[in-house]
């Protein structure tokens, strides 16, 4: 399944570009943004890191709430992508995927249960279809939002 593989590149991909986001946020360098990006080991800490920062390093709203926006699209497509990466796959006997079942052990009145189990149909292929090309225009945001929000921060990009 090539989406499944599309859909992680794509969002690593994006995922990556919040280096430089923290990079300016921080006023430090690419090297030091790096090290605090993968000190936090959930991408859900570092979304939170990045809005912080910008409540208190960006005084436009207008540049803060595109940054909002963009991380409130990139959570999105971080569910799907948890969804696909954080389970185990049910295949048929061609080999082919037919659903998703999720790793998470559930407890509820007593008894167990082992996570959802989802069907791979057309509507979840199209989900993924259409994530991957919100995964790409976020990426685009992101980087035409470099040079404002370098200008809103009054960050200079050090050199390594």
């Amino acid at each position: 399944m090539n989406l499944i593989g599309d859909l992680n590149l794509a969002w690593s991909n994006s995922e990556s570009l919040f280096i430089y986001v923290l990079m300016l946020l921080l006023g430090t360098d690419e090297r030091a943004a790096a090290i605090v990006f993968a000190t936090l080991n959930t991408t859900r800490a570092r979304l939170d890191l990045v809005q912080r920062l910008a409540k208190i390093a960006v005084a436009d709203r207008g540049v803060r709430n595109e940054l909002t926006d963009i991380v409130e699209r990139f959570s999105a497509a971080t569910r799907l992508r948890n969804d696909f990466s954080h389970a185990t796959f049910v295949i048929d006997d061609h080999g082919e995927i037919t659903h998703t079942q999720h790793m998470k052990v559930e407890e509820s009145r007593g008894n167990l249960r082992f996570g959802v189990r989802r069907p791979v149909d057309g509507a979840r292929l199209d989900e993924i279809i259409h994530t991957i090309r919100e995964l790409d225009t976020l990426n685009r945001r992101i980087w035409d939002l470099m040079p404002v929000l370098e200008e809103a921060t009054g960050a200079a990009a050090k050199p390594d």
